[in-house]
């Protein structure tokens, strides 16, 4: 173990034995569930991720079944988990599995990393949880917890790899130095709240007890559009309503939506729901249209069936749209 290492280490380890949360994706060394973990981790909340992790499982038992089922039918199963170009790169990447590894899911870090949304993060997150690699992890987390720790705030990706990958290459169990690492961010180290007194490195963290934030959360501003789309709702008491598919590229990519018209201008009314994407402020206006809809989509009564974007599920909620036979 080198210098730099060294002496933190054993606390670090023992501390990430004793409170480690008990998360079901830590009972595995499958690639599949670790995979789909990881995937789903991305940008959405453990508590988030929690209940949808099994069910997953229930729905697509093996990579093989994954790769058979109509895109549709993945985009349905990750209603609600937000950022649906995961679950197009999870189908993307089930299909190559198939074609190219046979079905196994490839043991090699560079064959990895050749699979449709995986970076070298989660790559290295694969490989040493269930391949034993000494592949190292940068994460948000991981980042936080290295800039806090060496006092560089503004240290560069590559400067982080460097010392993520040193600590990696000298660990004796590099499954677990990532998980710990990733804990101690996701736990005590928090971007807002830095639990000083508690940390198990507290006496190695050259940061500590300054009530230092994240820098670059704080010094980020996000920027958020306004866009206002008037939601054309063509219902029928018999047909139900009429949905299109978003295109590949875009807001709700590959959902399925009444037809969307985006307005040049905010309109005098409010709108009927305020949906908040990342970058985006959705003012949805729902409006009633009684001529023919136009012919790229399809009558639906079952809505269940069908992936629709959360935005859309709010408004339909709204209009008391969501029952099973759909009628005004």
């Amino acid at each position: 173990m080198t210098s730099l290492f060294s002496e933190p280490c054993k606390p670090l380890l023992q501390w990430y034995k004793k409170n480690l949360r008990d998360l079901p994706w830590r009972h595995t060394s499958d690639p599949y569930r670790i995979w789909i973990s990881e995937i789903m981790l991305q940008q959405t909340q453990v508590k988030t991720v929690l209940p949808r992790y099994e069910q997953w499982f229930q729905s697509f038992p093996s990579i093989q079944h994954l790769a058979e089922i109509p895109l549709d039918d993945v985009l349905k199963a990750w209603e609600g988990l937000g950022y649906y170009r995961r679950a197009r790169f999870i189908h993307a990447a089930s299909q190559q599995i198939i074609d190219k590894y046979n079905g196994i899911f490839p043991k090699q870090f560079e064959d990895i990393l050749t699979l449709p949304g995986i970076g070298r993060s989660t790559a290295g997150a694969i490989a040493s949880f269930c391949f034993n690699m000494h592949t190292a992890v940068l994460d948000g987390n991981v980042k936080r917890v290295l800039k806090r720790w060496h006092k560089q705030y503004e240290a560069t990706d590559k400067q982080l790899w460097d010392i993520a990958q040193q600590a990696i290459d000298a660990s004796k169990s590099p499954a677990m130095w990532n998980q710990s690492m990733m804990e101690l961010g996701a736990t005590l180290c928090q971007s807002h709240t830095a639990k000083c007194d508690i940390c198990p490195v507290n006496t190695y963290c050259q940061s500590a007890f300054s009530n230092v934030v994240d820098q670059a959360l704080s010094k980020k501003k996000v920027l958020v559009k306004d866009v206002f789309w008037q939601i054309n709702l063509h219902a029928h008491p018999e047909k139900g309503i009429w949905l299109q598919q978003r295109p590949e590229k875009g807001i709700w990519a590959g959902l399925w939506t009444p037809p969307i018209i985006e307005l040049s201008q905010k309109p005098e009314c409010s709108p009927c729901h305020i949906h908040l994407l990342t970058h985006r402020r959705l003012h949805l206006y729902s409006k009633y249209l009684s001529s023919t809809p136009p012919s790229d989509g399809r009558w639906v009564k079952q809505l269940s069936e069908f992936a629709l974007p959360t935005g859309i599920h709010h408004l339909f909620e709204k209009q008391s749209l969501l029952d099973t036979t759909v009628s005004r």
